[in-house]
């Protein structure tokens, strides 16, 4: 599992962001994790707005991320087709350009506090083959906005132009892998936050999710660290990390 880390950034910020709650699910279930560090500010993801350049070109995120996981898989031995990526914000919007572009590669990705860039905003070129998505946003973001628009934060920093909402972004990927059922959808409280997950599934290797936060703000929600208030409301639940695995786990065929 690559984790990804968000706007200026380090592996290091990601793994105390998240409360290290990735590795202990590593060390539950067996499985290898790695922390990238971009080489730019940002990762280079879908968006024509950001700051993914150095020294006037720009970085090719993908190609790198997936060297990275070709080294990862002969150097340890891993499954190829048991290949995940996740992310938060910068990361997340990664998670979703690898999606679009290295399907192949990655059996399902989750991205968290990130949206399908809005289509002015929006330069991949979606590789034809379908991946299963897990989009997790709340709805009291103040840098990427759960009913879409521009991400910023206070107006000032971080713009990174226009995303779609993040039902829309759902949406998009699973018109993307051709899923035409309709879609199920569950709310429970989880220690009082409202926690709603939308499902799209219909081949039984493919499937897509949104996890609604209500309330909750920017980052992933987590019993172990709680964010500066500026990213917006930190609720300490539900355990992000693990319904990420989940959903992972669920992917293994």
């Amino acid at each position: 599992m690559l984790v990804m880390h968000g706007s200026g950034q380090s592996a290091e910020d990601i793994r105390v962001e998240t409360g290290y709650g990735f590795e202990r699910l590593a060390d539950q279930h067996g499985f290898a994790i790695a922390y990238p560090d971009s080489y730019s500010f940002d990762w280079n993801d879908c968006g024509k707005v950001g700051d993914y350049q150095v020294n006037g070109r720009d970085i090719d995120d993908v190609g790198f991320l997936n060297a990275l996981t070709d080294k990862l898989i002969n150097d340890l031995g891993t499954d190829k087709t048991r290949v995940f990526a996740t992310g938060v914000s910068s990361g997340g919007f990664m998670s979703l350009r690898l999606a679009l572009e290295s399907s192949t590669r990655f059996r399902a990705v989750a991205a968290v506090s990130a949206s399908v860039q809005a289509p002015q905003n929006f330069r991949c070129k979606p590789a034809g083959t379908g991946t299963s998505v897990m989009i997790m946003n709340g709805t009291k973001d103040p840098l990427v906005p759960y009913s879409g628009g521009e991400v910023n934060l206070l107006g000032l920093f971080y713009k990174c132009g226009d995303v779609l909402n993040a039902r829309a972004s759902a949406q998009y990927f699973a018109d993307l892998n051709k899923i035409t059922a309709t879609p199920t959808a569950q709310t429970t409280a989880v220690s009082s936050v409202d926690v709603e997950r939308i499902s799209w599934k219909q081949d039984p290797r493919t499937e897509v999710e949104l996890v609604t936060i209500h309330d909750g703000g920017h980052g992933l929600p987590q019993p172990y660290y709680r964010r500066a208030r500026l990213l917006g409301p930190s609720p300490m639940a539900p355990n992000g990390a693990e319904m990420i695995w989940e959903f992972f786990e669920r992917q293994r065929s």
